[in-house]
């Protein structure tokens, strides 16, 4: 299986591929195309009928830059200011002649946005537009084996018409067949992403991932924005370990030590078996003073074993190296 992050798209601003020929193969029934096959046949009840975000600014793509063009819309609709100048030097590659998926996440983390890969499905890209969130998808508009990558921004639908509505190349508004949208679409592996500001939780989250891509903007250094990401994600999911471990880094990280503390013991008394929340929270008790109970759960963290034991049982001298020079009460 060809990983995602391999494919540069790099299509030519207002190039229109023929598609006459997958359209009759796709929409003809010759081509499986369950997704949105499926929507047609049963739509959820929940999916509102029809939505379209006209309000997504519209960002012509010169040649080759559709991926700095969809980041542009994106991020201007998270009210993020940037246009396709500014973009391009972040994700544009001269020698591949477009940009890559890795660099598409790694930029919208790099300004400050949680860059989450929606689920692979029709369904979660157009329940991120009902939520008002537009989504970038990259679309293959030439044959599988003559592959020709574009990034395209989707900002609508209707499911009675049948429909998928894109900001394409130069076209501000383009108007698919869902089944087409779909056969062009299924060679990047359905790939979508979209840029949320801080603090929100995608339409189509998923805890695993979700809690995955809030802890790469908060290894990307923005920690800030990844503290308000936790904090919504816990929200969502209150028990979920990389959340409350991450909120606690985040927290001792930008000195909110208590902070740090209360998100280390939820993590604790939550998974039980966690020697990083064990020994986290000892490292913080015990800077906080509190040595009886940091000696406590480093303890705990040794008893736990693993790889990480090492470490704990570094947590755990020190705690007793302190213990030994403190004065007598």
């Amino acid at each position: 299986m060809i990983r995602g992050e391999r494919f540069a798209a790099r299509v030519r601003a207002g190039f229109l591929f023929s598609v006459l020929a997958a359209a009759a193969l796709a929409l003809s029934g010759c081509v499986s195309l369950p997704q949105s096959g499926a929507l047609r046949e049963a739509p959820p009840a929940d999916l509102p009928r029809k939505a379209e975000l006209t309000a997504v600014p519209f960002h012509v793509q010169d040649d080759f830059l559709c991926g700095p063009a969809t980041l542009a819309m994106v991020f201007n609709a998270a009210g993020v200011k940037a246009d396709v100048a500014g973009l391009t030097p972040q994700v544009y590659l001269p020698g591949r002649q477009g940009s890559l998926q890795v660099e598409m996440l790694g930029a919208t983390r790099r300004n400050g946005l949680l860059a989450y890969q929606v689920p692979p499905r029709l369904e979660g890209v157009l329940r991120e537009v009902a939520a008002g969130t537009p989504v970038v998808v990259l679309l293959n508009l030439s044959v599988r084996l003559l592959p020709l990558w574009h990034y395209a921004v989707v900002i609508g639908y209707d499911l009675d018409a049948g429909e998928v509505v894109l900001r394409s190349g130069k076209r501000e508004r383009l108007a698919y067949p869902a089944g087409l949208f779909e056969f062009l679409w299924q060679d990047s592996a359905h790939w979508a992403m979209v840029a949320l500001p801080p603090g929100r939780v995608a339409a189509s989250a998923e805890e695993p991932g979700f809690a995955a891509a809030v802890a790469a903007l908060e290894q990307a250094g923005k920690r800030g924005e990844a503290r308000a990401s936790y904090r919504a994600l816990l929200e969502r999911w209150p028990t979920s370990h990389i959340g409350l471990i991450g909120l606690g880094n985040t927290e001792y990280a930008m000195g909110n030590k208590a902070g740090a503390e209360a998100a280390f013991r939820r993590a604790a008394l939550a998974h039980r078996d966690s020697a990083v929340a064990y020994n986290n929270l000892a490292h913080v008790l015990s800077e906080l003073g509190r040595l009886v109970d940091a000696e406590a759960a480093a303890r705990h963290a040794v008893s736990l074993g693993g790889p990480l034991q090492p470490e704990a049982r570094k947590t755990l001298e020190a705690i007793l190296a302190r213990r030994a020079q403190a004065p007598a009460r």
